[in-house]
Order: structure tokens, then sequence, then C-alpha cells
């Protein structure tokens, strides 16, 4: 059999307009929300490093150059550092210019998820590919990318990540029919619904913002017409896939039971700010203390 190639890129969408954190992101892009004291796009990046990627392209737009300068060296800051003798937080400014091979390319017009992977085409060329969305923060204890770039060199397909929600909170997601495959640990993908109703849903199986996708892709991006929202859905590219035959089609499924921080709305980005913030060595013991005095204060 035919070695499959290796997962060596990754593609990170980064256009969009962070509306739903008005008016903190008029002038400052979402993915620079700091989740503790790095920005969550940070997060993303050393997960897909710590997958074996160094070969990063973000999709980006307009009011989005804050990124690029977080990823590139800011010689002042690093000579006052050292100057000063702080070397740890010296260690800690470097590190974000030091993970790994980052490109960046414009989306243009706002067409979509679907629009945004397909921008990357020409810089992944004929390789599989991972596709992270900064929504989705994965706890780095967790190997969840890992198992998927696994699960897609052995079926050749593309691969989705799904967690289990609640029934009736399966119409904010991507919803998945899937069917068990004997002796494996993913699932067989059979068709993807967006946001269906609680009645209607296949299951309770939701799609989250990971992907490591076949090239093959790019081929039916291109043929996909807008779909939800007027936007061109890699959903739809993808149940286009699951029902295809030959090489690169399938679509599988790994479903997650690990930690996974939503920052995609204020709520669940407050409370993943706490959540890592009392884990952490430096500043747990103290937090922790607090909360619970806080949380105490409530009481009757």
């Amino acid at each position: 059999m035919t070695e499959r190639p290796r997962v060596n890129k990754a593609v990170i969408p980064a256009a969009g307009l962070g509306t739903r954190f008005l008016p903190a992101t008029k002038a400052m892009p979402k993915e620079m929300l700091p989740v503790v004291d790095r920005p969550a796009i940070q997060y993303v990046v050393e997960e897909a490093v710590g997958a074996g990627i160094n070969d990063i392209l973000m999709i980006t737009g307009r009011n989005k150059r804050s990124l690029e300068d977080h990823f590139d060296r800011v010689p002042f800051i690093e000579q006052t550092l050292e100057a000063k003798g702080d070397f740890e937080k010296l260690a800690s400014v470097r590190r974000a210019s030091e993970l790994g091979d980052i490109h960046y390319l414009r989306q243009g017009d706002p067409k979509g998820l679907g629009h945004a992977v397909l921008r990357a085409k020409l810089h992944v060329g004929d390789e599989p590919f991972a596709v992270l969305l900064g929504d989705d923060l994965i706890d780095e204890r967790d190997e969840l990318l890992e198992t998927m770039i696994d699960v897609q060199a052995r079926t050749g397909g593309s691969v989705i990540a799904l967690i289990e929600v609640d029934p009736d909170q399966i119409s904010a997601y991507g919803c998945a029919d899937i069917s068990g495959l004997d002796g494996e640990e993913y699932v067989r993908v059979n068709k993807l619904v967006e946001k269906p109703a609680a009645d209607e849903a296949p299951s309770n199986l939701a799609v989250i913002g990971r992907y490591v996708l076949h090239p093959r892709v790019f081929g039916v991006l291109e043929e996909t017409g807008p779909g939800r929202g007027g936007e061109i859905q890699l959903t739809d590219a993808l149940q286009t896939l699951a029902a295809a035959e030959g090489e690169g089609s399938g679509v599988y499924g790994v479903v997650f039971r690990g930690r996974r921080y939503d920052t995609g709305d204020k709520l669940s980005y407050l409370k993943a700010v706490v959540t890592l913030s009392s884990e952490r060595e430096d500043l747990g013991p103290d937090l922790r203390k607090w909360l619970q005095e806080f949380t105490g204060s409530f009481d009757g």
C-alpha cells in the first residue's frame, strides 16, 4: 500500500469581524482577545505546532495587522526586557515569534468559511492539511489534532471533530449523522446538517472547529455555490465528499471528550479565562481561594 503524505500544513481562518464582542473588537481582532496572558490565536497556533505542524497559513482580512505583529519580533521590547534581566518574560515574548513558519493571506470578499479554506489552495497544494478555527480552544493536554491526523492517514478521506451536546443545543451547531465502524474509535459521517431543529437532528453530535482535509476538498469548494447565509459553506463541501467515491472521498469523525474552551461568546469566553487561570500554578491557588470567597458572597 502506498504511504499517504503526512499533514504538514495548517490553515487558520481569521478574517471574521468579531461582532459578538463589540465594542472590544472595534479596533482589535477578536483573535487577539487575551485568554489570561496570551491572545486566543496563540493557543491555536501552539496546538498546531504541538501536533507537528510548522507551516501555518492565516487567512486574514482588514484590521488584522496586529495578528502579524504579534508573531513577529519586536527588538525594542526584547532589548528592554533583557536589560532589566527579566528573562522569563523575554522568553514568553520570543516564543510567539519562534513557533513556526507563519504566512498570511487576505480573504478579500467575506464569502464564508468554505471560501476562506479555498483561498489556501495554492499554499497547501496537493496534500492533506488541517484547519483550525479560533473559537474553539483545545486544552494542550489533549491530543485531538494528532488523533485526527492519524485517522486521516488511515482512511485517506477527510476528518472532522465532533462533541456530544445536549439535544436542545444542537440547533446551534452543524450536526453529524454517523455510523460506527467495527473495531475503530472513529466513525463514518453519512450526512451533515447545518443547525437543525432539535426534533429533526440525526444525532446529538456537533461539529467543532477542527478539520483534517484531503486536498480534493478544493475542487469541491470551487463547484460549491452559496448556501446558508449566502456564504460558501465548508459543511456543504464535506457533505459532497461524504457521498463521493474514489481517491480523497469519505468523511470520518473523531468524537472528542476532552477539555474544550468555547471563546465564541461572551459567557463562554469568561469561563475559559477563569478555567485556564485557575489551573495555572502561578495564578491558580490565589484565584481559587478568591473564587470560593467571591461565590460564597452570593449564598443566601
